[in-house]
């Protein structure tokens, strides 16, 4: 039998029983519709957390720092104290040198490899007479464009002497002399200005110790909602000068190391290999992708359960297609055996009642995929305004989705309603494909 002479068969025979295939099609609307809406919101879900770790950091970076062993102190968000001390380090400890360096840009994928050094003493910034306060942290690169930043004023390469701010910066300074009841001063003005930056320390016999230095603001960050709004970034050089000058000996990174070090890979599907790698040499890595990671498993997961609950739906519906592809062999056994009779096959049989099955779950599975679809845009547009007045009230970032459906989704919700429908129309095709056709011309 050719394929569309059996297309014609099948839409001719469901055609004959309007009713009973749209009641038993409803049933598979309403299962596919489950199951589109469903994974949708959890697909929603998934993009509005996305969203929200947004500021979380650049996910092609990794911060590694040392590792100090046991107790030792270190880690992520603990920069490491030069101590001092003509010993070396303990053999748990796993210090940054610029070896590492060499063996992290040696790992392949890695695009650079950027040390970082902090103040490790009190520095005092002042404009004007104004005073203020910020991280100062000094960077390897030149170019902080490499570190995946961008300028909102004027440049992001750095020089001796030079200091790129982030955009929070200016709000941390105050006039020390301001009266009770005197308006605040606004926000100074400090792209392209020169900041003292004022450094103090206590001498070996109790006097303090000052030390004053001029640094010219050269850009601004723009705003990330992370680290490099409130910090300030210099040359790695004058950081160090600072730190020889609060310890009173010059940065041995043999035996002191690197505060921390930022690894940026090509990619971020490199990201978390790349991370595993440098932990397995005996530092502490870490990469924002790993909670991106977290999270997308656990929407992977709920978006499985949202589906598992729209398959029972739509598995009720099957046994639906498989009652009314019985009822329909019960009401043809003597057309079945007619058709036996004059050349049919039990193939062809077969594959006319598999055909008929199929259709069913199609057409359901069709009229499933686009009532979810309109559904899930009805929900999406009530949960946006819903998240907008929340966020107008509390603030917070407003998601530009919260119900989602992906091409790939409707397209599984059809195909997996037309494989449901004919696998339960498997059970009575096989029982009209075997039928003795003698005895089926003789049914009543």
């Amino acid at each position: 039998m050719k394929f569309f002479d059996l297309l014609s068969i099948i839409a001719e025979n469901l055609s004959r029983r309007k009713a009973r295939v749209a009641l038993t099609a409803i049933g598979v609307v309403i299962g596919t519709a489950a199951i589109v809406v469903l994974v949708s919101l959890g697909v929603g879900l998934q993009s509005f957390a996305t969203e929200q770790l947004g500021g979380i950091g650049d996910l092609t970076q990794i911060q590694v720092f040392p590792n100090f062993g046991g107790d030792a102190g270190g880690g992520p968000g603990r920069p490491v104290v030069v101590a001092g001390g003509s010993g070396g380090p303990p053999p748990t400890q796993k210090l940054i040198t610029d070896q590492s360096l060499k063996d992290f840009r040696a790992i392949p994928g890695v695009v650079s490899v950027v040390p970082r050094d902090y103040v490790q003493g009190y520095a005092q910034l002042i404009f004007g007479r104004l005073e203020g306060g910020g991280s100062l942290i000094g960077v390897g690169i030149h170019d902080l464009t490499e570190l995946g930043m961008e300028a909102k004023d004027g440049t992001l390469l750095l020089d001796r002497n030079t200091a790129v701010i982030g955009i929070n910066v200016p709000l941390n300074f105050y006039d020390p002399k301001q009266r009770p009841g005197q308006p605040a001063p606004p926000p100074p003005e400090l792209l392209g200005q020169q900041i003292k930056v004022i450094l103090n320390k206590t001498a070996s016999d109790g006097t303090p110790v000052r030390k004053t230095l001029q640094i010219r603001v050269v850009g601004i960050i723009v705003e990330t909602r992370s680290e490099p709004d409130f910090s300030m970034y210099l040359p790695i050089e004058d950081v160090v000068a600072m730190n020889e000058w609060f310890l009173g000996k010059r940065v041995n990174r043999a035996k002191d190391g690197y505060n921390q070090t930022i690894v940026k890979v090509a990619s971020v599907d490199k990201a978390l290999e790349i991370t595993d790698q440098i932990t397995a040499m005996g530092y502490q890595a870490f990469t924002p992708q790993q909670f991106v990671q977290g999270i997308n498993n656990f929407f992977i997961v709920l978006q499985a359960v949202f589906g598992g609950v729209g398959a029972i739906a739509l598995l009720v519906a099957a046994i639906g297609i498989a009652n009314t592809m019985t009822m329909a062999i019960l009401e043809r056994t003597r057309e079945i055996g007619l058709m036996k009779a004059v050349g049919a096959t039990n193939r062809d049989v077969l594959s006319i009642f598999l055909g008929e099955a199929a259709g069913i779950g199609f057409v359901g599975g069709l009229g499933g995929v686009a009532i979810g679809w309109v559904l899930s845009l009805a929900v999406n547009q009530l949960a946006l305004a819903w998240l907008e007045s929340q966020a107008a009230e509390g603030g917070g970032q407003v998601p530009t989705v919260a119900v989602y459906t992906p091409p790939w989704l409707a397209i599984f919700a059809l195909v997996f309603a037309t494989v449901i429908g004919l696998l339960s129309g498997l059970y009575p095709a096989l029982r009209a494909a075997t039928l003795v056709p003698v005895t089926a011309l003789k049914y009543e």
